[in-house]
């Protein structure tokens, strides 16, 4: 695929409502402002997390605007794994910004991110060099803000220090580092910048212009103040409240960013040459479920339907033994089985309701509560017959197509409530019988800021 060529400018360093009261550019108006200006190719950068990249790939790609995604990560400045010492955040780890090439390294910013969370966090979720170095490939650079590791160094005057990162991180990255020039009208950036510049004639490293946008436009700075301000706790007429010393901080426009680097031409081109080296492709519509193993002289198919026959003769004779069972109404039964059975393995999603079973009938025959059904799950016969549900649907008129339809290609979503106190157990009974903690993920739910 031939890419589209890059913008003559290029933000490397933007941080969305997914910086999470920090960040304030919506996806949405972020694009439509890249529209505005011309502008082909963006990043973002949230602190530590990824959550907004499925969302910003896939909207940035329908709008014809070339998706960028990164991360600016927290790094301990020892191991991620020592969770003292530090009296705040900016001591216990610096900043790092890294962009993801390909698909490898996409895999590798979620590694990191995931690293950071469940092993790294003290103050922030950290990684740490180590990290860094086994999740390096496809993975581009750069020095980020002033609390970055190699600025900090220079600000606070040490030469030698910033010498030495720089050493360590090229042994990482090699030609995927860039020193991170930034002019956002905070005074300690200038001493910052000429010790990059230094750095960068001595050790061969590409300077890039960055503006590290936290909200979309100047006018919107005050109200970032208020952002920070829900962050920390504090209120806007606290003197000793956190806030940043500038109002530049927004996405400035290619031409308000060359007017601030005309001295570095160089910088500006190079974030160009950055996005050129970024091209992700992500694929959609493909179905990875865990293998669900089967005996020897069944397919996946067979079996499941198998099961699911096995199981509608134990819910009829129940049925039967209350009184209530016709010839005719078994035939409804069989002929909406075997419907339901057509259709699931059609769509490919035999293997989908074994493992929900599995998982479902190992919590009851261990006396774990487990809730009936919710949502439109429940108008599967073939769950019903399984076990998955508790609620029988042909009484109550309830139709399997509102949960699956061959017309309508979408993944089935059961809704299952585990005893509270209990679910772990199946959470980790899951993790044991489908390759481990690294094959099972937990789901967030966002809320999000609105005006009341």
């Amino acid at each position: 695929m031939t890419e589209k060529p890059a913008a003559d400018f290029v933000h490397l360093h933007v941080h969305t409502q997914y910086s999470l009261l920090d960040g304030a550019i919506r996806i949405n108006d972020l694009l439509q402002k890249c529209k505005d200006l011309g502008m082909d190719g963006v990043a973002i950068t949230d602190h530590g997390v990824m959550h907004g990249a499925l969302e910003f790939y896939v909207k940035a790609k329908k709008a014809g605007i070339k998706p960028i995604i990164g991360c600016e990560f927290y790094i301990a400045p020892r191991d991620r794994k020592i969770h003292e010492g530090a009296k705040s955040s900016s001591e216990a780890a610096f900043h790092l910004v890294l962009l993801a090439m390909d698909v490898t390294g996409y895999k590798n910013l979620m590694k990191l991110a995931s690293i950071a969370q469940l092993e790294g966090f003290y103050y922030k979720p950290r990684i740490d060099k180590e990290t860094l170095t086994a999740h390096n490939q496809g993975l581009i650079a750069m020095t980020a803000c002033l609390h970055g590791g190699i600025p900090h160094l220079i600000l606070n005057g040490n030469m030698e220090g910033a010498r030495r990162e720089t050493k360590n991180l090229l042994e990482i990255f090699g030609d995927r580092l860039y020193f991170e020039l930034q002019d956002s009208g905070i005074k300690e950036q200038k001493k910052v910048n000429k010790g990059l510049q230094k750095l960068s004639r001595e050790f061969s490293v590409p300077l890039v212009a960055t503006n590290d946008c936290h909200y979309l436009n100047r006018d919107e700075a005050f109200a970032h103040e208020v952002l920070l301000c829900i962050q920390t706790g504090r209120t806007v007429n606290d003197p000793g409240r956190f806030k940043f010393a500038t109002d530049e901080l927004y996405f400035k426009s290619p031409e308000e960013m060359l007017e601030r680097f005309k001295d570095f031409p160089e910088a500006m081109a190079e974030t160009a040459k950055v996005a050129a080296r970024c091209n992700l492709e992500l694929e959609f519509g493909q179905h990875h479920f865990p293998n669900f193993t089967v005996p020897e002289d069944e397919t996946l198919d067979s079996y499941f339907a198998g099961l699911a026959r096995e199981g509608l003769k134990e819910r009829l004779a129940a049925i039967h033994a209350r009184g209530d069972l016709t010839p005719e109404l078994e035939n409804t039964y069989r002929e909406r089985l075997d419907m339901e059975i057509e259709v699931i393995k059609a769509m490919g999603f035999p293997g989908y309701f074994l493992i929900v079973a599995d998982f479902i009938n190992w919590a009851k025959n261990h006396k774990i509560p487990v809730g009936p059904g919710r949502g439109s799950g429940a108008g599967s016969l073939v769950a019903y017959c399984l076990r998955i549900t508790e609620i029988d649907p042909m009484p109550y008129g309830l139709i399997f197509e509102r949960f699956l339809n061959i017309e309508r290609k979408s993944l089935p979503d059961f809704d299952i409530d585990f005893c509270q106190e209990r679910r772990g157990e199946v959470f980790h009974y899951v993790q044991d019988k489908y390759g481990g903690a690294e094959h099972v993920a937990q789901i967030i739910t966002f809320g999000s800021m609105k005006a009341r």
